[in-house]
């Protein structure tokens, strides 16, 4: 990396964490996609500096990370994120016009997230061994995501300073660090109690890790990926084929809600979705699971 591609790094950094107040792993994926054009400058434009290139340029850029193989939603992800550095530079008066303002982002196919029936949960749910301490926790754990639908870093991130669990809530961070307060059932809130009481009280907290909720056998808050193994462990015992991650609990949260006709906006206040345009996939999903029962159970569809 140049010195002169390195100051960039580190001013474009700090507007994002302090301006912006974006999470450790949305500053490093803008990064990455500053990254790639350091990269592209490096091979093709003499190592030429971000405030000298030109919208032509930058297509070009576009263009070689397509012929890389990178994905269509992964090639709009990145036009994004230079879209958004040069946001910057303009606010930085580095330049006097955005040449990445006009770049047209690759049209992407909608994919309709994978979720589980309300049976395939209980499913896994029974599976679960709760004579263990470790099958209490996972147990709570799993009820407590898909009860409140949260993103599984709110998950392991939960506090117990943040639990209102006697008037049916949680206070939850979210992207951003934007905090919502999240409704949680009688049912959900009361394994809470039950594992915080008679599981996590057997454990010492390691340094850092006292408040959070859901701790592993050394005290340690649990990480995103042991999540993602104990779902993936469970489903293989639940003779559950889909292909799953914690966000499945999240989707199917949102999907339940839809199909029992809650009110969308609601659904995106509970999701914490900024937009409600990402909501409305769970629309398409109800449309999809109206139109499939139709076409499985009506009688003019029967063979």
């Amino acid at each position: 990396m140049s010195n002169n591609w390195n100051v960039y790094y580190i001013r474009f950094k700090q507007y994002l964490q302090l301006e912006r107040s974006l999470s450790k792993n949305s500053i490093e994926a803008y990064a990455d996609d500053l990254k790639k054009l350091e990269n592209y400058s490096q091979l093709f434009l003499e190592n030429q500096t971000p405030d000298k290139y030109s919208f032509k340029q930058l297509q070009s850029f576009i263009e070689w990370v397509a012929t890389i193989g990178f994905s269509a939603s992964t090639q709009a992800r990145i036009i994004s994120g230079i879209k958004t550095f040069y946001k910057f530079l303009l606010l930085e008066n580095d330049i006097e016009q955005s040449p990445a303002e006009l770049l047209e982002t690759p049209k992407i196919a909608r994919k309709l997230p994978v979720f589980l029936s309300v049976e395939e949960i209980d499913k896994m749910l029974s599976c679960i061994d709760r004579s263990t301490s470790e099958g209490e926790r996972n147990f709570s754990m799993l009820e407590t995501l898909y009860s409140c639908g949260l993103r599984v870093s709110e998950l392991t991130g939960l506090k117990i300073t943040d639990l209102h669990l006697n008037d049916n809530y949680l206070k939850v961070v979210g992207k951003g660090n934007k905090e919502r307060l999240v409704p949680i059932g009688k049912g959900a809130a009361k394994l809470i109690k039950n594992y915080i009481s008679a599981t996590r009280s057997q454990l010492h907290p390691k340094k850092g890790a006292e408040d959070i909720v859901y701790l592993n056998r050394r005290g340690a808050g649990l990480s995103r990926v042991m999540v993602f193994y104990i779902i993936k462990d469970l489903a293989q015992k639940a003779g559950i084929k889909k292909v799953l991650s914690p966000h499945c609990f999240r989707h199917s949260f949102a999907t339940h809600l839809v199909e029992g006709g809650a009110d969308l906006r609601a659904v995106q206040e509970m999701l914490g979705h900024e937009s409600i345009t990402t909501t409305e996939i769970y629309t398409h999903l109800d449309r999809q699971f109206l139109r499939d029962n139709v076409l499985s159970y009506h009688p003019r569809n029967k063979n």
